[in-house]
């Protein structure tokens, strides 16, 4: 290393500098670039996509427990993007109020926008697709809706069921609208190589380019830590965590059909992290709108082979997907979820709170979920077990860590 430092003594500052990033980028570890993604990307919101007539506007009317979204059988009956706040199902934070006997219980929430149907020729602004994939742009995760069901009753685009010839459509517009942004910084990087910055730019934007001419999403290609801010501004649509969820009739929410195992070969051979989830947009459609107790909507699960509903699966897969972590504050008055990303400190985790928290930060007790629920949420009996501890500045926060900060 000493070695090739001294080595630039025998160029001029701009070629040490373009040996630096070359030099770096080249030997340093490279990672796809999901990685970055998941453990530093920012976490905005969740896009539902698809083609039209797939049910999702009546999914996201489900998620939201509203019918804000004009479920009608009609391609771009959703114009303007519609969003919506979902709590994340969070067993541990019931336990903790339950036991805790809390006044109020909140939970960590995700917004889900469900943008209008993508069709064939979107990238070139077909069906207003240019709108609609900006409304994708702004997002940080892809909830890519399949349809899987047969209904008569229903048209669609190209007149017969078929997932994986749907998924590829709306993943070439994704493709070929990335193609699009990077194709003007390459003609400008062939112009400026010679700053050694923009000549990483330029050597990221070309091989992220050659891979999408290849069909493999931007999210697929190694990138080494330095390259990942100037990856992140590019702000691409393929860059995006991606879970598949699969629409079936009401027969098939149980068990799938040859439709969902279609899209799930097809997930498996993408390296998708998260499998692809089942839903019925209908059945989840009707349980978010029925009155009654969680008894009444266990029985109606049942009919329909179900235990749980599906959507719970999908918000805690793209909590997943996004890197999310959850830690909670707790006393009689309050028990509160809050969201952090894997790998935080103790101050960044306490600025989620407030900012203040984090400025200010000097120490916090901490004590790990299953502890917390063993020790019966009682301080006292958990510091005499020694399951509760003191940390500083530098302690790396758990999800499900029970934390109590102290800050001036």
């Amino acid at each position: 290393m000493i070695k090739g430092i001294r080595l630039f003594n025998n160029f001029t500052n701009s070629q040490s500098q373009i040996l630096f990033f070359r030099n770096f980028s080249t030997k340093a570890d490279k990672l796809k670039a999901s990685h970055y993604v998941k453990t530093r990307g920012s976490c905005k919101s969740i896009s539902i996509v698809g083609l039209p007539n797939i049910g999702k506007s009546t999914f996201f009317n489900a998620l939201t427990s509203s019918n804000a979204a004009m479920a009608a059988n009609f391609p771009f009956c959703t114009i303007d993007p519609n969003i919506g706040k979902v709590f994340v199902p969070d067993e541990r934070l019931d336990y903790i109020s339950d036991l805790l006997k809390t006044k109020s219980k909140i939970g960590v929430q995700l917004e889900f926008v469900d943008v209008a149907g993508l069709i064939k020729g979107a990238a070139e602004g077909e069906g207003l697709g240019n709108k609609f994939l900006g409304n994708i742009r702004q997002t940080s995760l892809i909830c890519h809706l399949v349809r899987c069901f047969e209904d008569k009753g229903i048209t669609h685009v190209s007149d017969e069921i078929d997932p994986i010839r749907d998924i590829e459509t709306i993943e070439t517009e994704l493709i070929l609208a990335d193609l699009q942004s990077l194709e003007k910084m390459l003609t400008e990087g062939k112009k400026k190589q010679s700053n050694p910055e923009l000549q990483m730019k330029f050597d990221l934007v070309k091989r992220i380019s050659e891979s999408l001419h290849k069909g493999i999403p931007a999210r697929d290609v190694e990138i080494t830590e330095i390259e990942w801010p100037i990856f992140h501004a590019l702000h691409l649509l393929t860059s995006k965590p991606t879970i598949y969820t699969c629409n079936v009739a009401e027969g098939d929410a149980a068990t799938g059909n040859k439709y969902t195992d279609q899209v799930r070969e097809y997930s498996k051979s993408k390296g998708l992290e998260i499998e692809p989830v089942v839903i019925s947009a209908k059945i989840e459609s009707e349980l978010a709108n029925m009155e009654g107790n969680e008894e009444t909507k266990k029985e109606f699960l049942q009919l329909y082979g179900l235990e749980n509903n599906g959507l719970s699966k999908v918000i805690n897969g793209a909590y997943k997907l996004l890197g999310l972590q959850s830690y909670y504050t707790a006393s009689s008055n309050e028990c509160h979820a809050w969201t952090f990303k894997a790998g935080w400190t103790a101050p960044k985790a306490a600025g989620v709170i407030h900012s203040d928290f984090e400025k200010g930060f000097i120490k916090c007790d901490t004590i790990s979920y299953n502890d917390f629920i063993e020790c019966k949420g009682d301080d006292k009996i958990a510091k005499e077990k020694g399951k509760q501890r003191s940390e500083g500045k530098t302690y790396i926060v758990n999800d499900g860590d029970v934390l109590f900060f102290k800050f001036n």
